[in-house]
């Protein structure tokens, strides 16, 4: 049984910084792409950053580019997003979410999801 389970949300003032934690297991971990998506109040989901168990590559929303850094630990079985000078307009569920094939291949859809951990940023 596939299980993603997210922690580290929370509440932080603007400007500071959260790391959230995906713990993965039931599948291949280093042969994956895994996600982060998010979704606030009355918007829709959005992706926010991926990454490529297999090789490390990494890519980012325009939102979050040089703010956010994904990265994961294999030998963990574990992807974290480190969120630095977070804004109010960061809030929101954070979802962790997996899928097979290369990070290039984004018309193979994500089919595993967490089931997310709230971030909120205080003005």
């Amino acid at each position: 049984e596939v299980q993603l389970v997210e922690s580290g949300g929370g509440l932080v003032q603007a400007g500071g910084s959260l790391r959230l934690s995906c713990a993965a297991s039931g599948f291949t971990f280093d042969d994956y792409t895994l996600g982060w998506f998010r979704q606030a109040p009355g918007k829709e989901r959005e992706g926010v950053s991926y990454i490529s168990t297999r090789d490390g590559s990494t890519d980012y929303a325009d939102s979050v580019k040089g703010r956010f850094t994904i990265s994961r630990d294999n030998a963990k079985n574990t992807v974290y997003l480190q969120m630095n000078s977070l804004k109010p307009e960061d809030t929101a569920v954070y979802y962790c979410a997996a899928r097979s094939g290369r990070l290039s291949d984004s018309r193979i859809e994500f089919n595993y999801w967490g089931q997310g951990t709230q971030v909120t940023v205080s003005s």
